[in-house]
């Protein structure tokens, strides 16, 4: 799916961005199969009602368009009570829908989203958010108990299926506790700083409220440089400015982890915790949603290492939305085929090969979702997938590659890539720059617009 253009060559050097099917799914079956839902004419399917998160502003509309383009079901969007005040900037966004009455925008708490999924005229419900506000929605507020792991018990009775009580389809998107797999291999004193950055990045970026918040990093106990690389992403937090709690229950959240990991340092803004078998699991199991990282080590020479992290990442991990995989361009290629095997092995709806697997979301031309195999009674990460604007049916994941290193030293490590640093970077000096072209870019593209876009990026 990437690259498909002259300007996504530009936009997007060095990255490429692949949909895997579900097993079983020829490519010349899914391209034949690869239209809307529901054709230009046709009458709508239904009237959905999307249940917007509160974390990233750019979730709900997502999928409201998602529901209408897709599968050509009108939405209500029910605006999360962190976003209320945006109200009219949404309604002013999607102005020709409302117009249209293809969309709707509304505000409200948990009454008012429960009446919406249960109104007869809804026809399915989209959440974004926990397992637990899922859980409430399909089965009920009662509270449910925990099993030895620290993962959501299933309701009801093991013999017994439970009724929901919600008797529509719901389809989520609900997080996890993603995992960073570090291979070892014989880095530099910059690929070790630029990759401490990267590491932090993907925890800092809107103060760890997201989905897909690096919480774990898996390394290899043997690796020489193992202490170079946890120092330099001690140094990378120290370096990046602090961001601020403001999603509800975070600051509680951090209080819990420090509590679990008495041990645990700050650097920074941010908490972090080796998990050892002697600790607490709370940092594999619990989604912490904030500024904590945990850090654990393996044993192992480098293809058992990585059969030993993707084993880990997919038992001992909650969720299956995103994992991100660091690796030197000349130990991949060492690797060869066990490196591949791992990927295919390694059970998460989208996976980064060092890139942040969040690319997955950011490109609506990819496809965003859990790994297949959740269900109402244990949802894991979420049931479907959205974006897709290619139509592609039978997705299974997204599979990203980008650049171990920044242009230009990405050339001399063989890699064809004229990136500098990602503007995803919390290091990256002209990001906000970037930002604004690339906005004026996507609404209304011309070349001098482009050539704004890379002049900011290139600077980074």
């Amino acid at each position: 799916m990437l690259p498909r253009t002259a300007t996504d060559r530009l936009l997007y050097s060095g990255i490429t961005a692949d949909l895997w099917l579900r097993p079983g799914v020829r490519r010349d079956d899914a391209e034949r199969r690869a239209r809307p839902a529901c054709e230009p004419g046709a009458s709508p399917a239904g009237v959905g009602v999307v249940l917007g998160a509160g974390n990233v502003t750019a979730i709900g509309p997502m999928d409201v368009l998602d529901s209408l383009v897709v599968h050509g079901r009108p939405a209500i969007l029910k605006l999360n009570p962190t976003f209320s005040g945006l109200l009219e900037a949404y309604a002013a966004a999607l102005a020709p829908l409302i117009a249209a009455d293809l969309v709707a925008v509304v505000n409200g708490g948990a009454e008012v989203g429960a009446d919406l999924v249960a109104h007869p005229g809804i026809s399915h419900v989209h959440v974004t958010g926990s397992a637990a506000t899922h859980d409430a929605i399909v089965w009920g507020p009662e509270p449910r108990t925990s099993d030895d792991t620290g993962r959501r018990s299933k309701p009801g009775k093991p013999d017994t299926p439970a009724r929901p009580r919600l008797d529509k389809p719901v389809t989520s998107e609900l997080g996890g506790v993603s995992p960073i797999i570090i291979v070892p291999g014989r880095w530099s004193a910059r690929d070790l700083r630029f990759q401490a950055e990267h590491v932090a990045s993907l925890k800092v970026h809107n103060a760890g409220h997201n989905c897909v918040a690096a919480q774990i990093v898996i390394m290899p106990a043997d690796w020489d440089q193992r202490d170079d690389f946890v120092a330099e992403l001690h140094a990378a937090f120290e370096r990046i400015p602090p961001r601020d709690n403001w999603y509800p229950g975070s600051s509680a959240s951090e209080d819990r982890a420090r509590t679990a990991y008495p041990d645990g340092t700050t650097a920074g803004a941010t908490f972090l915790a080796e998990v050892t078998p002697e600790t607490s699991q709370d940092l594999l199991t619990t989604e912490y949603f904030g500024r904590v990282l945990g850090l654990t080590s393996l044993p192992g020479k480098p293809a058992d290492y990585l059969r030993s992290a993707v084993a880990f990442a997919n038992t001992r991990l909650a969720g299956t939305l995103g994992a991100t995989i660091i690796v030197a361009p000349q130990q991949r290629r060492r690797l060869g085929s066990s490196f591949d095997e791992a990927v295919e092995d390694l059970r998460y709806g989208a996976i980064g090969i060092n890139i942040w697997s969040g690319i997955a979301f950011l490109d609506p031309r990819l496809s965003w979702g859990a790994f297949p195999g959740g269900t109402l009674k244990d949802v894991g990460s979420g049931i479907g997938r959205v974006h897709n604007s290619g139509f592609v049916p039978d997705v299974e994941r997204v599979v990203a590659t980008g650049p171990f290193r920044p242009f230009p030293r990405s050339l001399v490590g063989g890699e064809l890539s004229l990136l500098p640093v990602p503007p995803w970077f919390a290091t990256a000096r002209t990001a906000r720059q970037t930002a604004r072209a690339f906005t004026r870019y996507a609404t209304r593209p011309t070349p001098a617009r482009l050539a704004a876009v890379l002049a900011h990026a290139v600077r980074a």
